[in-house]
């Protein structure tokens, strides 16, 4: 069972998961820092589904970084983890991810003693350039990816390069993410598939249904449970 609650941490979501079978964990221009009763771990930026495997651990609980901030908070650029699950001892010094496994091995709330180490990590770091927040809001409204460069000042391929560090993949990556996630809130929320498909801003429904395949692995139907 996924549960979540909004962070202490602004732009955070806190989440604990009991999985019950395997499920498909989608692209959604989002990193995670994540405890599964064992280890620490970094969940990176996705470009595919990342299958959750029901025999694993029994309980897993984790922090959800608002799209491009993660990186300022764990010191290694997006790129070097895309699509990939790493112990954060690979990040971090050892001694200092052996005290944190020890408090969270030793709390009686994982999930808020992981939201403690990043509120920790964040107060100990300078905040994300506010351009990361600026350019995720211009493109979840469907903005052009040049016209949104320009609005903050950037040519395309110094936009490119700081994506790749702030995201681990280009601006039009991020964009075609973000419209998927904004596709599939309409489709849950019992929106029409067509219309779902003009108001997340796909040229039309077959559109939506080939973004829908080659970022989630599966047909929109059997993704929504089938709808």
């Amino acid at each position: 069972m996924y549960t979540e609650r909004t962070s202490r941490l602004t732009g955070a979501v806190v989440w604990t998961n009991t999985p019950a079978a395997a499920a498909p964990v989608l692209p959604d221009g989002c990193m995670d820092l994540l405890w599964n009763g064992e280890r620490l771990l970094v969940a990176g930026p996705d470009t595919r589904p990342c299958v959750t495997d029901a025999e694993g651990p029994r309980r897993w609980a984790g922090v959800r970084f608002h799209p491009g901030t993660a990186p300022a908070l764990l010191g290694v650029p997006a790129r070097e983890l895309l699509d990939q699950r790493v112990e954060l001892a690979d990040l971090w010094p050892a001694a200092r991810v052996r005290r944190l496994h020890d408090r969270m091995a030793a709390a009686a709330d994982p999930a808020t003693a992981l939201e403690d180490i990043a509120l920790d990590r964040a107060a100990a770091v300078p905040p994300p350039d506010p351009w990361v927040h600026r350019l995720v809001r211009r493109l979840d409204e469907g903005r052009p990816v040049a016209a949104t460069a320009a609005e903050l000042g950037l040519g395309t391929r110094t936009l490119h390069r700081r994506c790749l560090a702030a995201f681990g993949y280009g601006p039009k990556t991020l964009a075609r993410i973000l419209r998927l996630r904004r596709a599939l809130d309409l489709a849950r929320a019992g929106v029409p598939y067509a219309e779902t498909a003009a108001r997340a801003g796909y040229a039309d429904q077959s559109h939506l249904a080939r973004d829908v395949r080659e970022l989630a692995g599966m047909p929109l139907g059997r993704l929504l449970g089938g709808r």
